[in-house]
């Protein structure tokens, strides 16, 4: 799963929702279908894209199609999450240390010592 795909399959509130639904209780269509208003038919289409985004897997138990998280494709939206995050960390100390007039990497100054 490309990240990106996982972002878009998550766009949509109610593929969103699917998704969480499959994530606490993974089980078949009609299953996750009962727990929201829209149609089987419709849930059934959610859950191939999320499927396509690599976020949920499908295997077949008996007759039914029992759908899970995909514990890969999560891993890889996080991981992506991670870096856009420790990147917004690293600006806002870089922008701290900036307004506190001190370089990047240098420690401001916390107390000052007394002239004799």
């Amino acid at each position: 799963m490309a990240y990106d795909l996982g972002l878009a399959a998550l766009a949509d509130p109610t593929r969103r929702r699917i998704f969480e639904r499959v994530v606490r209780a993974p089980g078949p269509v009609g299953e996750v279908a009962a727990s929201f208003s829209v149609s089987r038919p419709a849930v059934s289409q959610h859950l191939r894209v999320l499927a396509h985004a690599g976020l949920v897997t499908v295997r077949t138990l008996g007759a039914s199609r029992v759908y899970s998280a995909d514990p890969r494709g999560l891993d890889e939206l996080r991981a992506y999450l991670d870096r856009i995050w420790s990147g917004a960390l690293s600006e806002f100390e870089n922008a701290a240390n900036r307004s506190a007039g001190t370089p990047a990497g240098r420690p401001a100054v916390t107390s000052v010592e007394e002239s004799t």
